[in-house]
C-alpha cells in the first residue's frame, strides 16, 4: 500500500488512517453515545465511566475538528452547548459495533468473566 501524508502526519495504511479518527480509549465510547441522541457534555461525562472533564474536553474537540460530531452552541445563561454525530461521524457506527462485536468474541475465548461481578 503507498504511503500519504495528511495534516503533517504520514501514514502506511488507509486503516492507521481510520484508527487515528476513531481509535484509542475515549474516540469511540464518546460516538457509541452519541448515536442516539445529541448529549451535553455533563450527560457524556455521566455516561463514560473514568472519563476526567479535560480529556473529555480535549476528545470532543478532536471529534468536531475531525468532522465526526458537531458542537452546537444555543445561546443561553449558562450557555447551553450539545454534541451530535455528522454524516461522517454515523458512519463510524458499524464499524464500532464490529470491533465490539470482535471485542466480546475474543473476551469468551478468552474465558474472561464479562461484565465482572463485584
Amino acid at each position: 500500500m503507498p504511503e500519504f501524508f495528511h495534516d503533517k502526519t504520514l501514514y502506511y495504511t488507509p486503516i492507521e488512517f481510520a484508527i487515528s479518527h476513531i481509535g484509542g480509549t475515549w474516540k469511540m465510547p464518546i460516538l457509541w453515545r452519541l448515536q442516539e441522541k445529541p448529549l451535553r457534555f455533563t450527560e457524556l461525562k455521566n455516561d463514560i465511566p473514568h472519563i476526567t472533564d479535560k480529556v473529555l474536553a480535549s476528545q470532543l474537540k478532536i471529534l468536531t475538528r475531525k468532522g465526526l460530531i458537531d458542537r452546537k452552541v444555543f445561546p443561553a445563561v449558562p450557555p447551553k452547548v450539545e454534541y451530535s454525530l455528522t454524516a461522517k461521524g454515523l458512519r463510524s457506527i458499524p464499524v464500532i459495533e464490529t470491533i465490539m462485536k470482535y471485542g466480546y468474541e475474543l473476551i469468551q475465548e478468552e474465558g474472561i468473566e464479562y461484565p465482572p461481578k463485584k
